[in-house]
């Protein structure tokens, strides 16, 4: 049996993560620690609070004295490492949290894995230290090319400076002390239970309520996007089988210009649920707004390496993946409701204490 420590498990990636985790790996304990800062909801993973091979701790990944308590309790031999403040537009007004969560979250991680599994500099068990970063760090692309793991770093905002240096740390762990890590970096996700902040969620509920769609600038940046649980496979495949100290880049071989995801998510409301009552598409709802500052023009994945040496690839087409975002949504209006007044939060509370 691995015993996995998912750090951020009740955020978006992360409980999908969880979900998928101990639905086809029978074999396989979790535990799960998540500060639950405003983007990471139990309500996520309330179908499986009760399972035997779940465990949920409240904590952040700067407590070092917390982490180093998980490892010895549960002796943890895998770690999935979500947690991290991932909001670029959060990034640029409060640069701070970024830099403790995304460096110094991963530090402590990084040093509770070293202190359990390296006994006189040797690995003494079979272990994994994934960290999941984004490509992001790679910076901006022009028109062609797409970031290979060669790329070198460029980010461009505090969230992807933050998490470059957070891979950089992961790197070094293993260059040095021969800790057994791994890292992805991922293209753009979207799917269920996404924090409505994000593009695809904020999109969808607002053209549900008939409000402004607010698009950056001319709307044609471009990210290649991935279904969640495509995402899933990718990270399980790299730990069962990617080569360690290595980097694989995970992409959905799904570019879009910004402004293509937006009609095609007004044109999937429009014909799930009808137009507006006032006869118009959803699409009369677009509002082009001011381009926020660093604002990459341009991200691709070449996930060549993965493919080729792993086996891994997406299986979920853009626009499957997209009717079954915006069928899941609608299905779950409450979820929205309770994350974006914040309801969820109450009942919550009275289990783990405020935040």
């Amino acid at each position: 049996m691995k015993k996995v420590l998912v750090t951020g498990g009740c955020g978006f990636i992360g409980s999908n993560f969880v979900r998928h985790t101990l639905q086809y790996h029978s074999d396989d304990r979790i535990i799960n620690l998540d500060k639950l800062t405003y983007a990471g909801n139990p309500a996520n993973l309330k179908d499986i609070e009760k399972n035997p091979r779940y465990r949920f701790v409240k904590g952040d990944i700067c407590d070092a004295a917390l982490v180093r308590r998980i490892f010895a309790e549960e002796q943890i031999d895998t770690v999935v490492h979500f947690a991290a403040e991932s909001h670029v537009d959060r990034s640029i007004t409060g640069p701070a949290d970024f830099v403790q969560t995304n460096i110094m979250g991963t530090f402590n991680l990084l040093e509770a894995a070293r202190e359990a599994w390296l006994k006189d500099g040797a690995l003494h068990q079979d272990c994994r230290f994934l960290h999941v970063s984004t490509d992001e760090v790679y910076g901006s692309l022009g028109e062609t090319g797409a970031f290979q793991e060669t790329t070198p770093y460029d980010p461009r905002s505090p969230y992807s400076a933050s998490k470059a240096s957070s891979d950089h740390l992961v790197s070094a762990y293993f260059h040095t002390y021969g800790l057994p890590t791994l890292i992805t970096n991922c293209s753009n996700n979207y799917g269920s239970y996404q924090f409505p902040e994000k593009l695809i969620p904020l999109i969808i509920n607002n053209a549900l309520q008939g409000k402004v769609l607010p698009v950056y600038g001319d709307g044609k940046n471009v990210r290649d996007w991935l279904y969640v649980i495509d995402h899933c496979e990718a990270i399980l495949t790299v730990l069962e089988r990617g080569k360690i100290g290595e980097t694989y880049n995970v992409g959905g071989n799904s570019e879009k210009q910004n402004i293509e995801v937006v009609h095609t998510i007004c044109d999937i409301l429009d014909e799930k649920v009808g137009w507006m009552p006032d006869g118009k598409s959803r699409r009369s709802l677009i509002t082009y707004v001011k381009d926020r500052a660093g604002h990459d023009r341009r991200y691709a994945i070449d996930a060549t390496k993965i493919r080729t040496e792993l086996g891994w690839s997406p299986k979920v087409t853009f626009d499957e993946g997209m009717k079954k975002t915006v069928s899941w949504y609608l299905e779950n209006k409450p979820w929205i409701a309770s994350v974006t007044d914040g309801s969820y939060r109450e009942y919550y509370e009275k289990m783990y204490g405020k935040r």
